[in-house]
């Protein structure tokens, strides 16, 4: 295993080793070690010896695989500054550990972990570490499957471009901006938001309105914390996007679930069930995951609503800029007249999930609050990679990539669903929808969405069960099949034929 800072690719520097002793150690230490940072690992207080405690350390390290075979390990010098122990205490838990055969000695070398040495197996009762990509269905894992959802079209992300962005402000990176970046994001990012947001989504707002957040979880945190408080009541589209409801159990407020028809959101039963909820999530572009746009009627509705009611409406604008039937809609927030529209956005669909950005528009009257909590939160993403964004966006490589991915989505949606309903017609019908990243595949008869969603996992496959988007698992057999990835309709015609292997 690698570390950053070594100078060979088997040397174990002794700050490291400082850090895997502490996570390892029986105390509770810290684990921000600097290199001349004077915090022990080892516990002062306990009856055992300092050398024993070092050896046992070293010793788990070892069998957990933290060090591993042939990896080199400080010497007892570098080892007992590190730690401001005497050199004689790490010498004896050297000679311990090499005399039971984990260490040996090179003279001149160093001292390195027994090559081929095999580590013991855990013991019988320990919780085994998860295995990579063996996790329980996520709507987040961390790979690039055929149809998973929420990936934009990576193969055509323009990377040079980035790359050449992204050297030339680490060229021109100063002192000044290595210190923490500013809590509420970078100005010169939240300029080039906010005037996108005005031309392409018809928002006015102004720089100091936009908040940068570190992802749509963050986003929320921060409006949960600025607006909201424990025991709010929340209106919800049902089906929607699962980690919401996560989100808003965990910040203990409780969640109303309203249906979703071809219109979006049914307003008028938030307004019968819980008239004085404190707020609604809605995804009026796409509602996610049924793709259906929030009809205008509808918007004026909700607005109306939260205008008496003193209440808010975050829109999750999560993929509003891909519309292919006619220009993208215009945002719920240029509607708000009464400032009570949150509005949030993403980068991760424009760009890739992987950086980790996105904004917060807020009312001018809330401006002062969203400041302190993003003060005392700090929310917002490493300041190179907003240098990296805002670079982008002001040499026009933003709106050109939007305009050519709307295209390419486009061909792929029409690929996908084609090469689809080619082998799959008997079984699905796929929802006609005006926008979005995903296909709604409705499955006929009595087939299990969960079922075969798993069984799709287990061949390689990544989709969503619309079930799995319902409070209470209920309702009609779906599966949500992002298209953004698929590159031909003869691609999805192999794939179909992969699927209809598993019905």
């Amino acid at each position: 295993m690698i570390w950053p800072g070594w100078s060979h690719p088997t040397e174990l520097s002794a700050s490291r080793v400082v850090l895997s002793l502490q996570i390892n150690g029986d105390t509770d230490q810290s684990m921000s070690v600097a290199k001349t940072s004077p915090i022990s690992p080892v516990d002062p207080t306990a009856a055992e010896p300092f050398y024993r405690q070092i050896y046992k350390r070293f010793r788990h390290a070892i069998a957990s695989g933290l060090l591993k075979p042939g990896e080199r390990i400080p010497s007892a010098r570098a080892l007992a500054q590190e730690l401001g122990l005497a050199r004689g205490t790490i010498e004896t838990a050297y000679s311990l550990l090499a005399a039971e055969g984990y260490i040996q000695a090179r003279g001149q070398a160093g001292t390195i972990v027994t090559p081929d040495l095999r580590p013991q197996p855990p013991v019988a009762g320990t919780k085994p570490s998860p295995v990579r990509g063996m996790a329980a269905a996520s709507f987040r894992p961390d790979s690039i499957l055929p149809f998973q959802m929420g990936l934009p079209a990576l193969d055509a992300f323009p990377r040079k471009i980035w790359a050449r962005l992204g050297a030339r402000c680490v060229r021109a990176m100063q002192p000044s901006d290595m210190a923490y970046p500013p809590a509420c994001g970078l100005q010169e990012l939240r300029t080039e938001i906010a005037a996108y947001l005005n031309v392409s989504r018809g928002i006015s707002c102004s720089p100091y309105q936009v908040f940068v957040t570190s992802g749509y979880r963050h986003t929320m945190t921060l409006i949960g914390h600025a607006v909201l408080k424990r025991g709010d009541r929340v209106w919800l589209e049902d089906p929607g996007y699962p980690h919401t409801r996560k989100m808003l159990e965990q910040m203990c407020m409780t969640a109303v679930p309203l249906p979703v028809d071809g219109d979006g959101m049914v307003i008028s039963d938030g307004v019968r069930a819980a008239p004085r909820a404190r707020a609604a999530v809605v995804t009026p572009a796409h509602q996610s995951p049924l793709c259906v746009t929030l009809s205008l009627p509808r918007r004026l509705a909700l607005l109306d609503w939260a205008a008496r009611n003193d209440a808010w409406i975050i829109e999750d604008d999560y993929d509003g800029e891909y519309r292919y039937v006619s220009r993208p809609l215009p945002a719920l927030k240029s509607l708000d007249r009464d400032g009570r529209v949150l509005y949030a956005g993403t980068f991760s669909k424009v760009l890739f999930p992987g950086i980790r950005l996105a904004y917060l528009v807020v009312p001018e009257a809330q401006v002062e609050r969203f400041e302190q909590v993003s003060e005392a939160f700090a929310t917002d993403g490493p300041q190179l990679t907003q240098a990296i964004v805002t670079a982008f966006m002001k040499e026009g490589h933003f709106a050109r990539h939007i305009q050519r991915m709307r295209k390419l989505y486009a061909e792929r949606r029409d690929a996908t669903a084609a090469g689809l309903e080619s082998v799959l017609g008997r079984y699905m019908r796929i929802d006609p929808q005006p926008g979005g990243m995903h296909l709604v595949m409705r499955l006929r008869g009595t087939r299990s969405d969960r079922q075969l969603a798993r069984r799709m996992r287990e061949q390689g496959m990544r989709a969503e069960a619309l079930r799995d988007c319902v409070m209470g698992g209920g309702g009609p057999s779906a599966l949500l099949l992002n298209f953004t990835n698929i590159d031909s309709r003869e691609t999805a015609e192999n794939f179909a034929q992969r699927i209809l292997r598993l019905l």
